[in-house]
């Protein structure tokens, strides 16, 4: 799964870092570090005792048929449930299922057309079924249930990754919301399925599946496996029969329906579809089309052609999570919908399609017995991303990837947390930046420990020998070792069952004397030392002579022959550890690494040390070579840290990127630097930039205007909110037309800013439409606008702590509304906005 990132993740996907998008709000990607670091201070401590064994098997899933109709406007499912089980290995005469919130009208067993009633209790949570015998492990047997399940009315608990777990929901049901269409999808990680269909509700059950839904004729139904057939009903319905082979585990299982447009692909002569909302059909292979290229590349890194019968992606609106991979039928947040001029950008939704699809093989087709495992999912999912843009674009865009995830598990105070968990408040709590960004990099460093043949070759014996069941992590250490020969204990016990990360201390010397060139690590992290085979590099001008060697001590010394002192000494030269270092390297050396040590994160780290020196004339020459360099990502970082204050002489070579870099994202942070600069010479780039293909060029284009003419910049802006928009040129439309403080921009404004997702940029944009309403008269508009504020607040959980944020924002136009009232303006009136605010506060 993706978290709304990115999980983790940002605040929108993959949270995805997301569950799984660690891209929504930089605040909200704050808040939810936060969340992380304090889970365990929050909740009760009694679970630190609770060992969280692998749920004990009594009766092992056979098979599911499932004959579902729905109530839309009621949010309802009327279900009828046919089992398959038999006991796993103990004789039984019970079975307990998971069963939450429903209504059970009748419980038999089925043997041929026959159906004899069953006694059972039930409490809300579990059905507990009288057997009509003891059956033994050799027996299966099938239940058959009538229920009506109620998913809107049962109250879950959500996390951080996936917000809520009603397991199925019906989007606008009642048709009420303009501009939103009708739809149902479920999401059933972790243990949500059981909502809509009672089930043993376990990763490590694993059941084929049949399906018939019901649904208005009108629309398309997605489901795991092949559809099968469509009959139509009499009533207006139509019920679609859809079949799965293969086995899966329960919280994989899938519905989705609404009136979709489902434009096809294939992969080897497989089905391949995407259902999207109609008027982004004509994009939908600009968003997913690189689908059947990542089944080709993740079937041969794996060894294992892509499993399933078919592949389908759904987009869900409303979504509680960034993307989750039910097999053959991945739902992905409405968020992956992008229109034409958002794509030129780059495909923002890429990392996170790549990452569902490799759950296919690690979560779905082999799935984390527990829990506890879910290393075994999320972190082979969050790598996936690394291995994509490797091959798609290169070490540069995927080291960018490596270097963005770990920033995201260091900073999430998660030191103390083990990658393989036993002990958790709640099963929820997995869902972090441990089990998916500090995963990825743990296999990236066992992937350059063992070499790349060896990875890959571990990887296939591990989905050859698991397939089709459920495992824990000593199976994925075993694979290892039986293909590298290498007892890995120490990595495992270092990294999956232990906590943290090195902190280190490295210090470079050269004595003259002897000749040596010295290298002194010290470990300065408490509670564990690691174990970390490093590569050590030495330079002398281009020439690079490299040493292998262990850290393993608070303090090591590593000592190395050198005929004169190096121009350069590089711990981790692969950079690949994770970790926390802090080095004693010149500006010399750091110039000297970006130059010839070469990789991202080198030449990364030379731009964030050099850029601090711009007094420094050896510094500023550099900056203007960090800005021509290779990678645009890196061209943008150096633009970031520039200081034309300083560096005034490079103005002209950001003025030459503003105009023609090939990255319109890199071109677009030249335009806000050049904007900074309120130069008016600079109005006819801005004005000639507003009508670029890229919503985020012409953004940066429209606020930089606006500092220097905001008379024309107010026109401007008005000009294009009558043309469609996204993306960060939202922002900066509704912020010049706020900035004018025209009242009569009002229905501009709050269409522009109801249109945004739940994104950074709307949150950027909150405080100024807060300040917006506070001097606006009319009544009815006030309220209109701090409906849309709240509508926005409630879409975010509140675990991510932005409820008061926004609450403060509300109430910051009370006080200008109270300010007024003492002026003498119209009290009635002010004073109705004002209770209608105070009824609108959470905090």
């Amino acid at each position: 799964m993706e978290m709304t990132r990115k999980a983790v993740p940002d605040f929108t996907k993959r949270i995805n870092f997301m569950k799984k998008n660690l891209t929504i709000l930089s605040l909200l990607a704050l808040s939810l570090t936060s969340a992380f670091a304090q889970t365990e201070e929050k909740a009760d401590t009694a679970w630190k005792h609770e060992y969280r064994a692998t749920p004990e098997k009594t009766h092992a899933l056979i098979h599911t048929k499932l004959e579902a109709s729905f109530d839309i406007p009621n949010s309802q499912l009327k279900g009828n449930v046919w089992l398959t089980l038999k006991p796993h290995f103990y004789p039984s005469n019970t079975l307990v299922l998971d069963a939450k919130g429903m209504e059970i009208g009748y419980v038999g067993i089925q043997k041929g057309a026959n159906r004899t009633k069953l006694d059972f209790t039930y409490d809300g949570l579990l059905l507990n079924i009288k057997l009509d015998k003891v059956y033994k492990n050799n027996e299966p047997y099938t239940v058959y249930i009538q229920y009506l399940a109620k998913p809107s009315e049962f109250k879950s608990k959500g996390s951080n990754a996936i917000t809520d777990a009603r397991g199925m929901y019906f989007i606008n049901p009642k048709g009420v919301e303009k501009n939103k269409p009708t739809q149902i999808w479920t999401q059933g990680e972790t243990e949500a399925t059981s909502v809509w269909v009672p089930i043993i509700d376990k990763t490590n059950q694993k059941t084929t599946q049949e399906f018939y839904l019901t649904v208005p004729a009108k629309w398309v139904t997605l489901s795991n496996g092949k559809l099968m057939s469509q009959k139509p009903n009499t009533n207006g319905t139509r019920t679609d029969y859809w079949k799965m082979d293969q086995p899966h585990s329960p919280y994989l299982f899938f519905v989705g329906a609404g009136d979709f447009a489902v434009v096809k692909d294939s992969w080897r002569g497989k089905e391949v579809n995407y259902y999207v909302d109609k008027e982004y059909a004509s994009v939908a292979k600009k968003i997913f089309g690189l689908t059947p290229e990542m089944m080709t590349f993740f079937s041969k890194i794996t060894g294992v052609d892509y499993p399933w019968v078919k592949y389908s992606q759904i987009t869900g609106h409303d979504y509680v999570s960034g993307a989750m991979e039910n097999t053959t039928a991945t739902l992905h947040s409405d968020a992956a919908h992008q229109d034409a001029r958002e794509l030129v950008d780059g495909n923002n939704w890429e990392g996170t399609i790549a990452h569902e699809l490799f759950h296919q093989w690690f979560g779905d087709y082999v799935t984390t017995e527990s829990w506890s495992n879910l290393t075994l999912n999320e972190s082979f999912a969050n790598y996936s991303e690394y291995l994509w843009d490797e091959y798609k674009y290169g070490k540069d865009r995927a080291d960018a990837t490596h270097y963005s995830a770990m920033q995201g598990y260091l900073g999430s105070g998660s030191e103390k947390k083990d990658l393989v968990r036993f002990y958790y408040s709640d099963k929820e709590d997995m869902f972090d930046a441990v089990s998916y960004n500090k995963g990825g990099r743990i296999l990236h460093m066992l992937r350059n420990y063992i070499g790349d043949s060896a990875f890959f070759k571990s990887l296939n014996l591990y989905l050859t020998t698991n397939k089709y069941k459920t495992a824990e992590a000593h199976q994925l250490r075993l694979a290892f070792e039986e293909v590298t020969g290498k007892d890995l204990n120490w990595f495992f016990n270092q990294w999956y069952f232990g906590a943290g990360h090195p902190t280190l201390d490295i210090t470079y010397s050269y004595d003259d004397a002897s000749k040596k060139a010295m290298v002194v690590v010290k470990q300065t992290q408490k509670d564990k030392l690691f174990q970390l085979p490093v590569a050590i590099d030495i330079y002398n001008g281009s020439n690079k002579i490299r040493h292998q060697v262990w850290v393993k001590n608070a303090v090591d010394t590593f000592s190395f022959d050198a005929a004169v002192k190096p121009d350069l000494i590089n711990f981790d030269g692969d950079k690949i550890l994770l970790g926390v270092k802090k080095e004693n390297k010149t500006l010399e050396e750091y110039i000297h690494q970006y130059k010839y040590a070469g990789l991202y994160l080198d030449r990364r780290e030379a731009i964030d040390f050099v850029a601090k020196k711009q007094d420094d004339a050896k510094a500023v020459a550099f900056m203007k070579e960090a800005l021509n360099d290779k990678y645009s990502g890196l061209r943008s970082f150096a633009l970031t840290k520039l200081d034309l204050k300083k560096a005034a002489v490079i103005e002209a070579t950001v003025e030459s990127i503003a105009k023609k870099d090939p990255s319109r994202i890199t071109r677009s942070r030249a335009v806000e630097i050049l904007g900074n600069l309120k130069k008016p010479a600079y109005k006819a780039l801005f004005t000639s930039l507003l009508n670029d293909s890229s919503y985020t060029l012409s953004a940066a284009a429209l606020t930089a205007l606006e500092k220097i003419d905001a008379t024309a910049a107010l026109a401007e802006a008005k000009r294009l909110s009558k043309q469609p928009m996204k993306g960060n040129l939202v922002e900066a439309i509704a912020t010049a037309l706020i900035k004018s403080g025209d009242e009569s921009s009002f229905d501009e404004i709050i269409e522009s800013y109801s249109k945004m997702g739940v994104t950074q940029a709307k949150f950027n944009l909150t405080s100024s439409l807060a300040n917006f309403l506070g001097i606006i008269k009319n009544t009815e508009k006030v309220k209109r606008g701090v409906d849309e504020i709240v509508q926005f607040r409630n879409a975010i959980p509140e675990q991510f702590g932005v409820t008061p944020v926004i609450d403060s924002f509300l109430k910051t136009v009370i006080g200008k509304k109270e300010t007024a009232k003492k002026s003498g303006e119209d009290v009635t009136a002010l004073q109705e906005q004002i209770d209608y605010i105070k009824s609108k506060l959470k905090s």
